[in-house]
């Protein structure tokens, strides 16, 4: 079984316009087990079980959530499986794994890693044309800055245009002390920001200011702009699909994680 799950998840797996691109479809492997469980560890939580046999991670840790719920979704996605076990249709294990095997042994670096995008986040630069972009940018990001000048403290600077814009050092000291210490809240916040392109977004998520579905609308306001004047490319949107499953799968680890 160790090879087994070396191959399924050792490597990431192809998004659709990847494969398209490479013209090649992902050698799946069989699926192998009949019976899907979910095990009380004590401290390492609930583990995930195929046939009474724990799950391990790449790394070889015990593939493990710290609350029942999350590993009972992760459960349902081996249990979904058909013929062949598709890894692009599981993407709360794969988080599960990049946490249990990365996150929680490196969180200093995680941390400073959604920090940086505390410097060039997505809401500090905004459109100079047209008048409806402007408008959108303005509804969808304003309440998020907002929230985080009354909640976190922080005064970020808003700037048109791309040009670099220097925020302050007490601002940027504030929102990364919201941050979350908690390996899995901090994995899920650093899926969620690199998604999305905002750390900002990614907290006011983590603190329930927006939903899931508010939060990647957030981050695609200029995407859906031009997609409205120029059309939808069929290739993007599917690629945009199995991001935003990537996107609910982080928003259930925090919305869940304890």
């Amino acid at each position: 079984m160790r090879d087994i799950f070396d191959d399924i998840f050792a490597d990431p797996p192809l998004d659709p316009v990847e494969a398209a691109r490479r013209a090649v479809r992902p050698q799946l492997r069989k699926r192998f087990y009949k019976r899907v469980d979910v095990a009380a560890e004590g401290a390492s939580g609930f583990a995930v079980t195929l046939d009474g046999r724990p799950v391990r991670t790449p790394a070889r840790n015990p593939l493990a959530a710290p609350v029942h719920s999350l590993a009972q979704g992760i459960a349902d996605e081996w249990n979904a499986q058909a013929e062949f076990i598709d890894p692009s249709t599981m993407p709360l294990t794969r988080l599960a794994n990049t946490i249990v095997d990365g996150v929680a042994t490196m969180s200093p670096e995680v941390r400073a890693e959604i920090a940086k995008y505390l410097g060039d986040d997505l809401l500090f630069y905004r459109a100079d044309a047209p008048d409806g972009l402007i408008a959108r940018q303005a509804a969808a990001w304003d309440p998020i800055l907002d929230w985080a000048r009354d909640t976190l403290g922080t005064r970020f600077v808003v700037s048109q245009g791309v040009m670099h814009v220097g925020q302050p050092e007490s601002a940027l000291a504030a929102a990364a002390a919201a941050i979350s210490d908690d390996a899995w809240r901090l994995g899920a916040l650093h899926a969620v920001t690199t998604l999305t392109g905002s750390a900002l977004i990614a907290l006011a998520l983590l603190h329930g200011q927006i939903s899931v579905d508010e939060a990647w609308a957030a981050a695609h306001i200029d995407e859906d702009w031009n997609m409205d004047f120029w059309g939808r490319d069929a290739l993007a949107m599917e690629r945009r699909a199995f991001r935003f499953k990537e996107m609910q799968a982080a928003a259930r680890v925090l919305r869940d994680a304890p």
